[in-house]
């Protein structure tokens, strides 16, 4: 017996070995087929690879381990229930619960577990690989026997929630059921922790599925669609690029193949024929990919489906989209895009509008919108070398992504305007930062991709060596002529200078360290593109030094090459100018005209209303006048450099002088929620005016079926905005003792008008008077009322203590709103405030 127990410890011990030797083996395969095919194309070095050491970064890798994903995972919680209710449907135990959220709640959960994977990647940790290891033992046991897993589909009809747009069968829908979505982010989250940990279990659980997606879309299964091919692109984009990414985890061809597949029949085989999100242009089915020219329609899809077709053509060398590739490029950057980095301006289909539609106070520009333009311009980066792609994503990166979370983490934007009146209700329902959304898909795009930044630090190809990101950090980086060390120490992006330690493996070994310089540094604009350009001409110089001697070379591509034959302890410094500029929109801009941003470095600035005495949109600057830079010494914004400038205040009765002090507008909104803030300001006290003066109702009369004595219907609309739903100190609305009965509150507009969306605030006393069990909306149009069908995200909300916003689903024009309101049986209703956008 004690033999045997050596027999077979040795026999384990050498199985472990095996695994661990193939482990290694197929993560060494995973890193090969990496390698583009592209001509000009880099290679990237993994995250992982590259050290941060330096005070910007760091702290948000702590802040992303300690608060975003830990509050991420817990927020995400009901979509494990959803799937744990789904496995023990499969096993045929009795069930009870239902399905919670939307129906694409799994995605959210998949990009917080991708997010903790890289964390994980960065650094062990027992109790969160815990936790994520539990979390796929659930999403495997809720994948059914031929590998198709979508809660949804799997789980009988009395366990659903009607009110998806799911279709009546597995893929039948895929305009809208988000099947496809939710697979491909579940994709980019097993490989993460496959390439993080080693483990393969949930990276199993995706190739089983991907390979059924292929028998169902590509080949015919008999269980799907009648045996025939479904042979159509999703309605939400994301597979693509994670098939990308499952080819390089394993090697397989297929996935690969189905990359392209997705992408070649988008616009082919199906083409919508409805409005709004059902248009043939809202998904980018309008045309044949490669024929597509214009950024159009939903902008987080169409960003993720650039992502993948940049992807596809860098790791195939397929040069026929490139064509597209480079004019929908240029027709966002040259006319579709805030300064912020920002995309997708129309609130309405979250996405992009005609050209030079770029509003400041009733924009969008989504979180995701962002995350996807960091994605899409850093893989045209890799695809052709051209920093140009850098500079936009370090723009979308520094502004309108950094937003999109609090500097403690734990709250959030999920749509990011340029002007905030501090009333508002821009951010679904909120005038200010949301703990969290029903869709959650901004919080866990951010948990994803802050701890990947370090990854687009650095890039090579045969014997170059590539800087894009400037940050303090180390890489080990492996040229054709040996290895090479590189140390960098920079307080970037709020000081230009930037100094690298390069040891090379071999004493003598040439190649060449291609260092970026940014477009706003050298260029006479601050982003690429032809939308933005500096007030005066941009007369800096550049400075590099190696060894302490001045180096002589020409930009190419936006890089600075240095060839040498290196040695230990060579010092490579360089000096970005930063000085405080002033930009200008193009004149077709509407909302730009006669109007400066003012940036300093890769961030643009705004004012917010804890530092200045006026309001920020009331302040009119001069570009001649001078202005002081100086970091705040205190509260959570300490160590930001602050711009200060003389400037005047403006009202519609006078103007006087004053002082203008102007944070990153990164960091804005952490003092307070519902903050005024402002980006672009007024060039004369008459723009100032101007814009004061468009601030007007557009109610002319409003009807109720019953309101209490006391109160009074017209404080519906009275401007005055309360603090919470028990708010006394201003004028409501209520139909008390009206208890349990139906209420209609009829809204007459000045005249008919779009109606961009609806926001209502719920009065809630706490006893006779609550929030309604439900609401419904109908619109009157040329004199017939009809049924006012919300955005495929939104609700008709009936939460307490904000604004609950409500979109159309499409383009819409009214002279009125008719509110349907169903009080909870044993209250009545009422309402604060009701603003119509």
């Amino acid at each position: 017996m004690h033999k045997l127990t050596l027999l077979t410890i040795f026999i384990m011990s050498v199985h472990k070995s095996l695994l661990l030797a193939m482990s290694a083996f197929l993560l060494s395969c995973a890193e090969r087929v990496d390698a583009p095919a592209h001509e000009g194309a880099l290679t990237q070095i993994p995250f992982e690879k590259v050290k941060i050491e330096d005070n910007f970064w760091l702290p948000r890798l702590k802040t992303q381990k300690e608060t975003l994903v830990p509050f991420s995972l817990e927020k995400t919680e009901y979509a494990v229930e959803n799937l744990r209710l789904t496995a023990a449907y499969l096993r045929g135990e009795k069930v009870t619960g239902r399905f919670e959220g939307a129906r694409y709640v799994a995605s959210d959960l998949f990009k917080v577990m991708e997010g903790a994977a890289y964390l994980l990647t960065l650094e062990k940790d027992a109790e969160l690989e815990k936790q994520i290891d539990e979390i796929i033992d659930v999403i495997a046991a809720a994948q059914a026997p031929d590998g198709y897993l979508y809660e949804y589909h799997i789980l009988p009809p009395h366990l659903r929630n009607s009110n998806h747009s799911t279709g009546d069968r597995p893929y039948s829908y895929v305009d809208h059921s988000h099947e496809l979505y939710n697979m491909g982010h579940m994709y980019e989250g097993a490989v993460a922790y496959y390439r993080a940990t080693g483990k393969r279990k949930w990276l199993d659980v995706a190739e089983k599925n991907a390979q059924h997606i292929n028998k169902v879309f590509f080949e015919g299964d008999p269980a799907y669609n009648d045996g025939k091919p479904v042979m159509q692109a999703p309605g939400h984009q994301e597979i693509e690029l994670a098939l990308v990414k499952l080819y390089q985890a394993t090697g397989n061809k297929l996935y690969m193949d189905m990359a392209k597949k997705f992408i070649d029949i988008r616009g082919v085989t199906y083409k919508p024929n409805g409005k709004g999100t059902l248009s043939y242009d809202y998904a980018q089915q309008y045309k044949p990919v490669r024929e597509q020219r214009e950024a159009v329609g939903h902008a987080v899809r169409a960003t993720y489906l650039y992502s993948g077709m940049a992807d596809v053509a860098a790791m195939t060398g397929d040069t026929t989209m490139n064509v597209a590739l480079n004019s929908i490029w240029h027709d966002i950057v040259d006319k579709k895009m805030h300064i912020t980095g920002g995309l997708g301006a129309v609130p309405g289909i979250e996405g992009f509008g005609p050209a030079y539609q770029l509003p400041n106070k009733n924009t969008y520009d989504e979180t995701c919108a962002a995350v996807g333009n960091v994605f899409f311009n850093y893989r045209m980066y890799l695809m052709t070398g051209d920093a140009k792609y850098v500079d936009v994503a370090e723009v979308a990166l520094y502004n309108n992504v950094l937003a999109g979370v609090n500097l403690e983490g734990n709250k959030f934007f999920y749509v990011n305007v340029l002007e905030a009146d501090g009333k508002k209700t821009f951010n679904h329902g909120r005038a200010g930062r949301s703990p969290w959304f029903s869709t959650a898909c901004c919080p866990s795009n951010l948990a994803r991709l802050i701890p990947q930044i370090s990854g687009m630090m650095y890039s090579y190809s045969d014997n170059d060596v590539f800087c894009s990101f400037y940050a303090g950090s180390s890489v080990n980086v492996s040229l054709a002529s040996g290895e090479v060390k590189l140390s960098q120490r920079t307080n970037y992006p709020y000081d230009g200078a930037v100094a690298i330690d390069v040891t090379p493996q071999i004493e003598g070994q040439e190649f060449t360290l291609w260092m970026r310089v940014p477009t706003w540094c050298t260029e006479n604009q601050f982003v690429p593109g032809e939308l933005y350009s500096y007030v005066y001409e941009n007369r800096e110089q550049v400075v590099v030094k190696v060894n302490g001697r001045r180096v002589k070379s020409n930009i190419s591509n936006g890089f600075m090459p240095i060839s040498r034959e290196w040695k230990a302890g060579d010092k490579v410094e360089m000096e970005l100018p930063m000085p405080v500029r002033y930009s200008v929109a193009d004149i077709r801009v509407e909302d730009d005209v006669n109007r400066v941003c003012i940036t300093r470095g890769p961030l643009v600035y705004c004012a917010e209303e804890p530092d200045n005495d006026y309001n920020p949109s009331g302040y009119v600057v001069s570009v001649d006048g001078s202005s002081d830079v100086a970091n705040i010494e205190d509260g959570i914004l300490a160590g930001i450099p602050m711009i200060s400038l003389s400037a005047k205040s403006v009202t519609a009765e006078s103007e006087q002088a004053a002082d203008l002090h102007l944070i990153p507008y990164y960091a804005w909104n952490n003092r307070g929620d519902n903050t005024k803030m402002n980006v672009w300001f007024a060039i004369t006290p008459d723009e100032a005016r101007e814009d004061m003066v468009l601030i007007k109702g557009n109610i002319a009369d409003i009807k109720a079926t019953y309101t209490h004595t006391n109160d009074n219907v017209y404080a519906i609309a009275d401007g005055k905005h309360p603090s919470n739903s028990y708010d006394g100190s201003i004028p409501r609305w209520t139909a008390w003792p009206e208890v349990g009965k139906s209420q209609q509150v009829e809204v007459l507009m000045k005249k008919q008008q779009p109606i961009e969306s609806v926001s209502v605030y719920w009065y809630d006393d706490k006893g006779g008077v609550q929030v309604p069990v439900k609401w419904s909306m109908e619109y009157r149009n040329g004199g017939k009322w009809q049924a006012f069908k919300p955005y495929v995200t939104d609700n008709f909300g009936v939460a307490p203590d904000q604004f609950n916003m409500v979109h159309p689903a499409e383009p819409i024009t009214a002279d009125a709103l008719r509110l349907s309101i169903t009080p909870r049986k044993e209250s009545s209703v009422g309402i604060l405030e009701l603003v119509v956008e």
